[in-house]
């Protein structure tokens, strides 16, 4: 048995620290900062969409029409990233887990685009349909580990409208917060109609969002025109978008991790000053995801021994007055609870603790990204769970301090009897997956089967708060509307 409580969803633990850590001072940063805007300027980024060139055109950036590149002054940038808010909140289903981007703690959530499962019935490995994503965001939804969703697979069933389905999907099983991955005008004009029926209206969509949007630059210097085209329907919106680029060093970017990153926030700071002359004061968040490649394959390697520069990126994000989002915990693994899986994650989820990103993910898949199986994810909250505490202060008051206590029993007595030892000896005493307290002791069982039997148990027997019924038939009219003119 798995002995979780399933009859309500665990309380959210975001990540975050008592301890005031900083690891790039200003010369630094304003470095990499002076070393992005020269990319602007001299080299610029090429923009796929005629509608963002009209739109950067017209308020003075340099377009070149016939090449699509677009290069920016620097005064052009500051004052457009000046409308960019610092923080904002993101709105949930039904208010009640909105996420304070100004609170200073670290939100997380799982893994994405996973492109294969193990069905935890079968055991085959198969690609994932949109019943094994609602199903995953089940766990989602329970476990505190993940406080906003991501779509952890993707919804292979359901072909080129896919994105809009996974919407569907959590929505109908989860109440936190969504971030999608929908790209198009037209899929992004489906997407903010679901998230306003979810909302209540439009005027409420903007207030509360219940919804951001993930979009990703193209490597080297490109804004494609699906993604781009998406984000400006989004904002118009009032709907936070996140852009993320993924810098291959070597590859798709200059191989010292300097020169990939700033050659990554270039295109991320391009697509957010067209946002921002679109739609001044929308909100965005920027995601820097510099990757690796295997010298001998290109092949995408996710958690090298080397971390040198690993705190930069939100820092930089920050030192540019925006939001930052983070990921983690990538492993080359490919079976949970081997040593390079637990290593990987547990090295790197650790270590965001203390970054100050507003939001990361970290947590579910292996493989390189691309692999589910449900005791991954448990292993990965278990090794999440550590993380959580870690950088936390001790408490202080007189009850944690104890000093009453401590006169009570004196030199050379126990404090087994005393009241304050069962209040707190519990908590001192949570143990990991597979160390189970019985009456005669600690039990030792293999941990991954630990793990299959509480992601199973949860799958099988958690039931989220159900979305309304008319929202819920809304929702599927819309994709089904989608469906007939896009898929």
């Amino acid at each position: 048995m798995s002995h979780l409580d399933l009859s309500r969803r665990q309380p959210l633990l975001p990540l975050g620290s008592d301890f005031s850590v900083r690891f790039y001072d200003d010369d630094r940063l304003d470095r990499h900062r002076d070393a992005v805007l020269a990319v602007l300027g001299r080299t610029g980024v090429k923009f796929g969409s005629a509608k963002a060139l009209d739109v950067l055109a017209e308020h003075g950036a340099s377009v070149d029409r016939d090449s699509g590149v677009v290069r920016f002054a620097p005064d052009l940038v500051e004052a457009a990233l000046g409308a960019a808010p610092r923080t904002f909140w993101l709105g949930s289903r039904d208010g009640t887990l909105d996420l304070d981007l100004s609170s200073g703690e670290t939100y997380n959530t799982t893994n994405g685009c996973g492109t294969e499962v193990v069905d935890w019935r079968t055991g085959e490995r198969r690609p994932p349909t949109k019943d094994d994503l609602a199903a995953i965001t089940r766990m989602a939804d329970y476990l505190g580990s993940v406080q906003f969703w991501w779509p952890t697979v993707a919804a292979a069933d359901k072909g080129d409208t896919h994105t809009l389905h996974e919407l569907d999907a959590a929505w109908k099983n989860t109440a936190k917060h969504l971030q999608g991955m929908v790209q198009g005008e037209r899929e992004a004009r489906f997407a903010v109609e679901m998230a306003t029926v979810i909302a209540g209206g439009a005027e409420q969509l903007r207030r509360r969002p219940p919804m951001s949007n993930l979009i990703g630059t193209v490597q080297p210097l490109v804004a494609d025109k699906n993604g781009i085209e998406a984000a400006l329907v989004f904002a118009e919106a009032g709907i936070p978008v996140c852009f993320v680029t993924m810098p291959t060093y070597g590859t798709t970017a200059p191989a010292t991790k300097a020169g990939a990153i700033v050659m990554g926030f270039a295109e991320l700071i391009a697509a957010t000053v067209c946002v921002q002359l679109a739609h001044p004061g929308a909100p965005v968040i920027l995601f820097p995801l510099p990757v690796h490649a295997d010298p001998r394959t290109a092949a995408l390697t996710t958690a090298p021994l080397n971390h040198t520069g690993l705190f930069l990126p939100s820092e930089l994000v920050h030192h540019f007055g925006l939001p930052a989002m983070i990921g983690y915990a990538g492993t080359d693994g490919d079976q949970p609870g081997t040593w390079l899986s637990a290593a990987e994650t547990a090295h790197t989820v650790m270590l965001a603790g203390i970054v100050g990103s507003e939001l990361m993910t970290t947590i579910g898949l292996t493989n390189r990204y691309q692999l589910f199986t449900p005791e991954h994810i448990m292993l990965d909250d278990d090794l999440y769970r550590r993380a959580a505490t870690a950088f936390r202060d001790l408490e202080l008051d007189d009850e944690h301090l104890a000093l009453d206590v401590i006169d009570a029993v004196g030199p050379g007595g126990h404090f087994l009897a005393q009241p304050h030892t069962r209040r707190h000896m519990k908590r001192t005493l949570e143990r990991s997956i597979g160390q189970e307290i019985g009456p005669d002791g600690v039990h030792l069982r293999d941990p991954i089967e630990v793990a299959r039997e509480r992601g199973l148990d949860i799958v099988e027997h958690y039931v989220p708060e159900p979305l309304d019924a008319e929202k819920a038939a809304e929702l599927t009219r819309i994709c089904a509307a989608a469906d007939a003119e896009l898929g």
